[in-house]
């Protein structure tokens, strides 16, 4: 497939368009949470990629309206999102043959939503677009992102978040009382060490869940092995890699990792539950704001098809000395309890 030539000019007008299509997904999931909050919770359906739950169904048909009215028909696109399986092609215009369309967008309508659905933490609306390569077409081709909170039923601040590719991080504060966006200034930790700060390896679920422990504990005693009297690292478990990946960006958290699919592989267990390439679409926010992303595997850059079923396995540092501090000691503890992941 022949790589469409795009000006610079016209990602920053998709990255508005992005920004645009999140907006209109927020404001709707916000009002049907106000008509529907008796049964968001309920199970719509599962594919092999995730558990798509009730919340889950009210952006599908907003994304579909909102590409129809918004999107410029001269750009055409194919949209893989959370929901679609791999073999469900939706491109716009519709019927549009997916190796004639320029741009394809990944979307994950909410990410976060076991979080959302019980008002317990907000959920991320995320999405990145990348020239069309067909099959090639990977998270490090990305060149817009986009993320933006969808906040529980007390706040009334939304934080948005997105990005072109080389350049600059752009992030707003939404007052979802009046849909306003004012500019907001976010910067990781600059912290050098681990001390008296955030930092988690994600365990979410039970399945993996003591092997999981096991690898952050040695991890631990590895990059610290002062003796204490007291715990000097505090761990969260936000179950969303938008939502973790904000906490890196805001200066909340140090070390964040997903290794769940290093994990599962190593025990035999199904991708269904790990992070897919949906859930980490905003890759240019990420490099933009300075937070490192990193194959906690390979030790190079996060990467993985653009479908929806790809498991991505990824460590995420708030600046290069925390990541020179942990990144050899969780390789080498890789190696040595998920060996069937190299």
């Amino acid at each position: 497939m022949d790589v469409p030539t795009i000006q610079a000019d016209n990602w920053e007008k998709i990255r508005r368009l992005l920004c645009d299509l999140q907006d209109t997904l927020l404001a709707t999931i916000l009002r049907e949470r106000g008509n529907q909050s008796h049964s968001l919770h309920e199970v719509a359906h599962v594919t092999s990629a995730d558990v798509i739950y009730q919340i889950d169904k009210i952006s599908e048909d907003t994304i579909i309206e909102w590409f129809n009215d918004s999107w410029p028909q001269a750009w055409s696109v194919e949209i893989v999102m959370e929901g679609n399986e791999d073999e469900e092609s939706l491109t716009f215009p519709k019927r549009t043959p997916i190796e004639q369309t320029q741009f394809k967008c990944i979307l994950d309508p909410i990410d976060g939503t076991r979080g959302i659905m019980y008002d317990k933490r907000s959920a991320w609306i995320l999405g990145g677009i990348a020239p069309q390569l067909g099959s090639e077409t990977s998270l490090q081709d990305i060149v817009v992102g986009a993320m933006t909170e969808l906040p529980t039923t007390k706040q009334w601040r939304a934080d948005q978040l997105s990005a072109v590719a080389g350049g600059p991080l752009i992030s707003d504060a939404i007052d979802v009382r009046s849909m306003t966006h004012n500019p907001i200034h976010l910067r990781p930790s600059e912290a050098r060490d681990f001390n008296h700060g955030f930092s988690a390896i994600g365990r979410f679920f039970p399945d993996g869940l003591e092997l999981l422990a096991r690898i952050e504990a040695e991890l631990w005693r590895r990059v610290d092995s002062t003796e204490r009297s007291f715990p000097m690292i505090f761990s969260d478990q936000y179950l969303s890699t938008g939502g973790q990946f904000y906490e890196l960006m805001a200066g909340h958290d140090r070390f964040l990792a997903d290794l769940r699919p290093a994990v599962f592989k190593q025990l035999g267990l199904g991708d269904a539950m790990t992070c897919h390439p949906y859930d980490i679409a905003f890759m240019p926010v990420l490099t933009a704001s300075g937070v490192i992303a990193e194959n906690p595997i390979t030790g190079g850059p996060v990467d993985a098809p653009l479908d929806t079923t790809s498991p991505v396995c990824w460590a995420g540092y708030a600046n290069a000395d925390l990541q020179a501090m942990v990144s050899p000691h969780l390789r080498d503890i890789l190696m040595e309890t998920c060996p069937k992941a190299f």
